[in-house]
């Protein structure tokens, strides 16, 4: 184990008794919220930093679980001495509401039905997410966090709290984010979200017990979503018109450009 990470973690839960009511108006009861910690919390409780993830992130942030080959996905920003000192921070990061990694979402089971909610889980908002994770910063008894810090969804999450609990952080780092999305990105979202639901295996999202996903739908929504993630100037810089594998180009509906294995691994 190196000597600056934070070691081997566990990831936590959190259950939240009271309803949580929804910015739909519609409420969630029985919550879950996964999370882990890395540092400790001092006396004052004034020590403490919230990590917000992006879309793709979960509670595990940084760290090593057993058995694991890689560690989470802030590394190389989470350990002792590095930018998020956790010799100096207590630092908390939680899997979204509606997340898949944990906490409640459309894969957990429905105390109503006894199955999963699948497509009658709620709409979620960013000021959902920030709602749940406020239970659980108070759970810790905390009054003023030291920071939130995030990036992409996790910069969202910041601004919210911003907006939301502006006495309860002394400094807020958005990275990589916006306040809401533009027009192209409501356009790009809304395409993505039709390829998974014209995938033959969608179902009408009912495909929880099944052994069919509509992971190709997923496939082709998550390139398009990497296109948006890259201007086009950087992705001259990354790619530019460079071949994959091959020397020329084949003239058939094969790969034949390095940016296309690239989206075709992300997808996959």
């Amino acid at each position: 184990m190196k000597k600056e990470s934070v070691g081997v973690v566990q990831t936590k839960y959190y259950n939240i008794e009271e309803p949580i009511e929804l910015e739909s108006g519609k409420t969630l009861d029985n919550i879950t919220v996964a999370y882990e910690t890395y540092g400790e919390l001092n006396r004052e409780k004034d020590n403490a930093i919230l990590i917000c993830h992006a879309l793709s992130g979960d509670a595990h942030a940084a760290g090593w679980h057993e058995g694991d080959k890689k560690p989470g996905w802030w590394e190389i920003v989470i350990g002792p001495g590095k930018a998020l000192d956790s010799e100096k921070y207590f630092i908390i990061c939680s899997n979204v509401l509606g997340g898949c990694k944990g906490t409640t979402g459309p894969s957990s089971i429905n105390p109503k039905t006894g199955k999963e909610y699948g497509i009658d889980f709620p709409v979620i908002t960013i000021k959902d997410m920030v709602n749940v994770q406020k239970k659980l910063v108070d759970a810790f008894g905390i009054d003023k966090l030291a920071a939130v810090v995030g990036g992409s969804m996790g910069g969202m999450q910041t601004l919210q709290w911003i907006v939301s609990y502006p006495e309860m952080m002394k400094k807020a780092v958005a990275i990589a984010t916006t306040a809401r999305s533009s027009p192209q990105q409501i356009a790009f979202n809304e395409v993505g979200r039709q390829s998974i639901v014209g995938d033959s295996n969608w179902n009408g999202g009912n495909y929880y017990g099944t052994d069919k996903i509509p992971k190709e739908g997923l496939s082709v929504a998550r390139m398009i979503a990497h296109i948006t993630y890259l201007s086009d100037e950087s992705m001259y810089l990354k790619f530019g018109r460079d071949l994959q594998d091959k020397d020329e180009i084949t003239y058939d509906l094969s790969m034949d450009f390095q940016v296309e294995s690239y989206l075709h691994h992300q997808g996959a």
